[in-house]
């Protein structure tokens, strides 16, 4: 009887026991408390006519190039400038050793030289033969001579007039000859013909070249287009100075360009035609640079929100959102095209969603909004 009644007392201390540390455990895993914060930006979500966009791919160019090719047969014997080097025009970037057009230019102008003192000597033979004329004139009315002599020093007269023009026409033809030779003299010497950047460089020092071998390419930097491969269904949509969505590679913000020239060509292989879109913001443009270019055929309702309350994790893309109990949740979304300062969302937010836009973002799930 007495055993029985400890092992009973026992049981129930053991009871008490466990109920109180079960209390204590309870007590320990109790849920903290949700915290709260203030100053956030909350928005309505709501639908708007978004624009319906083609988008076309192309390359950034240079609006004005200069492919420089040599005009005369030579040895580049000097060579001032590579690829990248920013060059003004006027500025001298190379040189040919032609000693063929060196030596036509130097004939030429022994030629004007010769020329030049030809016509002298034809004009001192007609000052004296206008000399003689006005002396055997006088002698004629006195009857001194006879008529005979005058006809004579009237003739000589004649021919020394015919004998300066026909000088005269020989300096000419002798400095035409002598420009052309010197002109193609200076074809040894390259200069750029605008101002901007060297982006090819085709020859080397000590290269021989030949009519038409290009040599350098010369590209401004002030002004560049994007020259785009629209769809042949775009064509006749596309108008000059229509207004075109620009995002170019390498640039976070995308900019608007401008429709400069359209090429009604279809090519037939790519079924695509030639937009040329001039563009304002040139800072950081390259030639060659990938761009793509966004026409707008179109609207159709859609969301958008800002850029700011997007949150990219990885491969998840998601927004915070306030629910009708005041909590934040993460909200995954499926993200669309980016238009300036927004982005168009496709999937995961719908009308009268509120969404937190600006101000103290949350950074917990289930935080309350005050």
């Amino acid at each position: 009887m007495s055993s029985r009644v400890t092992i009973t007392a026992l049981a129930a201390v053991m009871i008490l026991t466990a109920a109180g540390c079960s209390k204590q455990s309870a007590e320990q895993h109790a849920a903290p408390s949700v915290p709260a914060f203030k100053g956030a930006i909350v928005a309505t979500v709501a639908t708007t006519d978004l624009p319906e966009q083609m988008t076309a791919v192309g390359t950034v160019r240079a609006e004005t190039s200069a492919l420089l090719a040599a005009r005369i047969p030579g040895v580049v014997a000097t060579l001032a400038v590579r690829e990248g080097d920013r060059v003004r025009k006027g500025q001298s970037l190379l040189t040919l050793h032609a000693q063929e057009s060196t030596a036509g230019a130097v004939g030429a102008a022994a030629v004007v030289e010769e020329a030049t003192h030809s016509l002298d000597e034809a004009r001192s033979r007609q000052k004296l033969a206008e000399s003689t004329f006005a002396r055997y004139e006088k002698l004629l009315a006195e009857q001194a001579v006879t008529r005979q002599e005058f006809d004579q020093r009237q003739s000589e007269r004649e021919v020394a007039t015919q004998g300066v023009a026909r000088a005269e026409a020989r300096l000419t033809q002798a400095r035409e000859a002598a420009k052309s030779a010197t002109a193609i003299a200076d074809y040894t010497r390259i200069t750029a013909p605008i101002t901007g950047i060297i982006t090819q460089k085709n020859i080397d020092l000590g290269a021989t070249v030949f009519p038409g071998s290009p040599l350098l390419t010369v590209e401004e930097t002030d002004r560049y287009r994007l020259e785009l491969a629209a769809p042949e269904s775009l064509l006749g949509r596309v108008r000059v100075g229509q207004r075109v969505a620009v995002t170019l590679d390498g640039q976070a913000s995308a900019q608007t360009g401008t429709v400069s020239e359209v090429v009604p060509q279809v090519d037939p292989a790519t079924r695509t035609f030639l937009v040329k879109v001039s563009l304002a913001a040139t800072s950081g443009l390259r030639s060659g640079q990938y761009g793509q270019g966004a026409f707008t055929i179109g609207s159709s309702p859609g969301i958008t929100v800002p850029r700011s309350a997007v949150r990219e994790q990885g491969a998840i893309t998601a927004v915070w959102i306030v629910d009708q109990a005041k909590t934040c949740r993460l909200r995954i979304i499926k993200p669309g095209r980016v238009m300036a300062d927004r982005i168009e969302v496709i999937a995961g937010l719908t009308n009268g969603d509120q969404l937190i836009v600006g101000g103290t973002m949350p950074t917990v799930e289930g935080a309350r909004v005050e």
